[in-house]
């Protein structure tokens, strides 16, 4: 590897001083400390050295919260290390310092940042090739909100779902971070129908963003609905339920249809551990085999961005194109809700009891009144 091109006095450098010099400075973070409740997250001091060669070192000012980190809490998401572990797969802030043979970035840069784990905190240290600047214009708490939902959305829809003008698409969860990420990329193709499953009280949001047919499945059946209006059924499912949806799923779609399933929501029930909601979703589990799967003319796609952590060149294009419709005005994270690290329970639970409408954010400190109003 390369050195810095500034000649090093000595040996190699340790830790990078934190800015203002001195010991590493003591910082918040919020620690999954096992697995279980909301009360299982804690606000905890942590105390970091500088980024090592080829990272930068962020001031965190916003972090998203995603499904996948509720299914940590329990204990059922395969991509965090065990407890006692910091979470957080995605956060915004500024640069604050640089470790040897960061090029591309500048103490001061805003960025995004995307990681397995460990984001939930005021100051991390992350490989500079995980983070992205942010556009011009765009709020910490967007740009908290943009890249695990909308990478997502747009993989799943594009990529897999190779969306077409005139197609219909049918998203469960409609009103969540994906879901919103995924309607505002429908709206980028010419004359997309989607029908979008949330519960009733979120039907008049859902309208305003362009869903064309809402289904109420706590009511429903979402499937009889959906044939109700397109006996046909449609040309993409977002699939994030599992069990005994993703048969439904497959069910619904037409002939050359795509099936995109992306995670496993079925398992969350409670605040702990359902067994028999994991009996029920394994027994229940969507099977083909692939002769059948030629008699269909349907495709089946898994998505996990979880797995992509190697991926660079790929999700960065994907982020580019992002930033491209962010500047255009074509896509804007929808924020719910913005909490300080503190209430982190209250977070979850916001978006565990489904009550949000888009993004639940984190921030380090306590949200100033004047920037919630800005927000909304």
């Amino acid at each position: 590897s390369v050195g810095s091109a500034l000649p090093k006095a000595g040996t190699a450098p340790g830790p990078a001083p934190p800015a203002g010099g001195g010991e590493a400075a003591e910082h918040r973070a919020l620690v999954l400390t096992g697995f279980g409740g909301y009360e299982k997250v804690k606000v905890q001091a942590r105390r970091g050295g500088g980024p090592r060669p080829g990272e930068v070192s962020v001031r965190v000012r916003a972090c998203g919260l995603n499904f996948a980190d509720l299914m940590a809490r329990q204990g059922l998401y395969d991509r965090l290390p065990p407890p006692p572990v910091c979470p957080g797969m995605e956060c915004a802030g500024t640069v604050r310092a640089l470790g040897d043979g960061v090029r591309d970035r500048q103490v001061g840069d805003k960025v995004m940042v995307l990681a397995r784990s460990g984001l939930w905190q005021e100051v991390v240290n992350v490989p500079a090739s995980q983070t992205f600047l942010m556009p011009e214009g765009m709020s910490f708490e967007e740009a908290a909100a943009l890249l695990v939902n909308y990478i997502t959305a747009y993989m799943i829809l594009f990529d897999f779902g190779n969306l077409r003008p005139n197609q219909s698409v049918l998203i469960h969860m409609a009103a969540g971070g994906v879901g919103t990420a995924a309607i505002q990329l429908c709206k980028t193709v010419e004359n997309v129908t989607i029908f979008g499953t949330a519960s009733a009280s979120k039907h008049d949001s859902l309208k305003e963003s362009g869903v064309a047919y809402p289904i109420d499945y706590r009511t429903m059946d979402y499937a009889e609905e959906v044939r109700k209006i397109s006996p046909k059924g449609v040309d993409i499912v977002l699939d994030p339920l599992g069990g005994s949806d993703t048969s439904k799923a497959f069910n619904l779609l037409k002939p050359m249809g795509k099936l995109i399933t992306y995670g496993v929501a079925n398992l969350l029930t409670g605040q702990k551990k359902n067994l028999m909601a994991m009996a029920k979703t394994w027994w229940n589990q969507f099977s083909i085999n692939a002769l059948q799967l030629l008699h269909h003319n349907k495709a089946v796609c898994g998505y996990h961005l979880g797995y992509m952590d190697e991926e660079f060149e790929l999700v960065g294009g994907v982020v580019a194109k992002l930033v491209n419709l962010y500047s255009q005005g074509k896509i804007k994270p929808k924020i719910d809700s913005v909490w300080p690290f503190d209430q982190v329970a209250d977070a979850m639970r916001q978006m565990q009891e489904k009550k949000n409408v888009g993004k639940v954010i984190l921030v380090p400190e306590a949200p100033k009144e004047e920037s919630k109003k800005e927000e909304n």
